[in-house]
């Protein structure tokens, strides 16, 4: 693909749920200051979930927090959805430009935290938090790639969700039919935090080549954390995938990580 509407791509940046990224030059009709943009092209929705997903959207871009990745644009070609937002080169937990310390991931999670938390006070659930969407910066991290699954294929099965890899950090409440909640989010930090510290899963080694046997080993294996990890990070994700009840909020999550880091 070359582009799509007036976005002219450079080069992929990758894959996320549902889509492709693409590095792109800005079009000069976009009222911003930069020479490039992250492109998501997302594909065939209909008209109807083109509607709700930009209205989702536009809720995602209204919300004010320097933690969250700015949305620039949102569009629709020939039946393909896509939308742009600001490019941060240092790429995510996910994949990293070059290897993250352990303050780095600490301060990345910290900011993702509380990104959630403004999404959360606005009414948002973002439904999609991981490690390939915590995007890294100089001074922290940005929350990107609102979870739009929900939105773009309502009732979809978990399969039809996007990459299988992302089941691991997903709420087991959620893939057992539950609303998304904001403690749903907080499970998907904990997970983050976890991969992130130790690049290990919850659920250990996933069969990802086979979504049958992915989704079989995550409802029959309860997630465990790992040994290695330090008690005091530990300890915060054990209440982070707990009781549903009982879990921090997400900017709980976000000062307990600064307390670790001073």
């Amino acid at each position: 693909m070359e582009g799509i509407a007036d976005y002219e791509f450079v080069r992929p940046l990758g894959a996320g749920n549902h889509g492709e990224f693409y590095l792109a030059r800005r079009p000069k009709r976009l009222p911003v200051e930069v020479d490039l943009v992250a492109v998501k092209v997302v594909g065939g929705t209909g008209a109807d979930a083109f509607r709700r997903a930009t209205r989702e959207l536009k809720a995602f871009a209204a919300v004010r927090s320097p933690y969250l990745v700015t949305l620039y644009d949102a569009g629709q070609q020939g039946g393909v959805f896509y939308y742009s937002m600001e490019y941060l080169p240092g790429g995510s937990l996910g994949r990293p430009a070059e290897p993250p310390s352990r303050e780095r991931v600490l301060r990345a999670v910290a900011c993702a935290a509380h990104a959630a938390q403004a999404l959360h006070e606005e009414g948002i659930v973002h439904r999609d938090i991981r490690p390939g969407n915590v995007l890294l910066t100089e001074t922290g991290g940005k929350l990107s790639d609102l979870g739009l699954s929900q939105v773009l294929s309502p009732g979809a099965t978990v399969t039809g969700m996007g990459d299988i890899g992302s089941v691991e950090f997903t709420d087991p409440a959620l893939l057992q039919g539950e609303r998304p909640a904001p403690a749903g989010d907080v499970w998907s930090l904990g997970a983050t935090l976890h991969w992130a510290v130790t690049r290990a899963g919850l659920y250990g080694e996933l069969p990802v080549h086979d979504p049958l046997l992915t989704l079989r080993k995550v409802y029959a294996t309860p997630p465990s954390v790992n040994g290695d990890l330090e008690p005091e990070l530990s300890e915060l994700v054990q209440a982070c995938i707990g009781d549903a009840a009982k879990r921090p909020t997400a900017r709980g999550v976000a000062d307990r990580l600064y307390a670790l880091l001073a």
